[in-house]
């Protein structure tokens, strides 16, 4: 076996790491076996946000500044003891009417895609086979709007969604941005859940002109958040709870506690640099898992 190649047994099956000190991030030096570590360090929150969910990975064989590529389909090489899962594939770029997904619902699958480089993690809002058990809205600033106007939104949002009885858990994208995503009953269609989470964007938008917009225009953002309520259609995903991302340093989509959102719209913590993979690690250990609510199911959505 060549020398920069080695075999290693996690959880009872058998995994070839290879050039684990290759360069991923390079203005961090944070290197591939530093990714495998920290994946194989946060499965225990990660995994049961990523279980029975077809995954959408985005790979970077050469690292951030290089190529990447969005991968549905189960590669070629895909050991037999990957999970996959032969699904209809909304909105295919390819014209596939199926595709065959993998499912990481364990360890050795996450070590396994992580030596891929497959740095980010993307889920839909639907476990296989069932209705969305998650609403999803993305906090998207448009400059010079920042993280701070995200957590304002994320407060109004949550008070307003809370009206409803349906309660929200934030989370940083890894990148400018926020997520709020929600249990919900896993008993209406992608459709339902898209058209509620639309209506309440136009309200809010409606009741603060000057700080939202619910229309993907990109010229009307400017300065405002956008609140997109499209992420809740079937073909969309969303990056997972405590994936990496693809930025100059190993950032995390990282959940947050209120208090910090809060914090965070006075204009202190979050600010506008993301946590990193180290600093999430540590999180982990403070908190535990605060996105662990959405592993239950909640209400079903009001109706209109």
């Amino acid at each position: 076996m060549p020398a920069d190649r080695f075999r290693v047994e996690v959880e009872g099956r058998t995994l070839e790491l290879s050039n684990l000190d290759k360069v991923l991030y390079p203005q961090a030096g944070f290197t591939k076996g530093e990714v495998i570590d920290y994946y194989t360090r946060i499965a225990p929150v990660l995994l049961p946000h990523l279980a029975d969910r077809a995954l959408t990975r985005i790979r970077y064989p050469n690292g951030v500044d290089g190529n990447s590529f969005f991968e549905k389909n189960a590669p070629a090489a895909t050991p037999s003891w990957v999970r996959t899962e032969n699904l209809p594939a909304p909105g295919s770029s390819k014209g596939r009417e199926t595709i065959d997904y993998v499912v990481a619902d364990d360890l050795p699958t996450l070590v396994w895609l992580a030596n891929l480089a497959a740095l980010e993690l993307h889920t839909p809002q639907w476990k296989v086979g069932e209705h969305p058990d998650l609403m999803v809205v993305d906090l998207d600033p448009g400059a010079p709007a920042s993280l701070k106007q995200c957590c304002q939104v994320a407060l109004l949002l949550r008070d307003r969604l809370a009206a409803d009885g349906v309660d929200a858990y934030p989370k940083t994208s890894g990148k400018k941005g926020m997520q709020l995503s929600c249990p919900i009953a896993g008993t209406q269609s992608s459709d339902d859940v898209s058209g509620y989470a639309r209506r309440i964007a136009q309200e809010l938008e409606r009741e603060h002109p000057k700080l939202i917009v619910s229309k993907m225009a990109k010229n009307l953002r400017p300065s405002k958040i956008f609140i997109d309520w499209s992420q809740n259609n079937a073909a969309k995903t969303t990056v997972a709870p405590y994936s990496l991302r693809a930025q100059p340093v190993p950032s995390v989509s990282a959940p947050l506690t209120w208090d910090e959102v809060a914090a965070g719209a006075a204009g202190k913590r979050p600010s506008a640099r993301p946590y990193t993979a180290g600093e999430v690690l540590k999180r982990v250990d403070e908190h535990g898992d605060l996105l662990a609510p959405l592993l239950d199911l909640g209400p079903a959505l009001p109706e209109r």
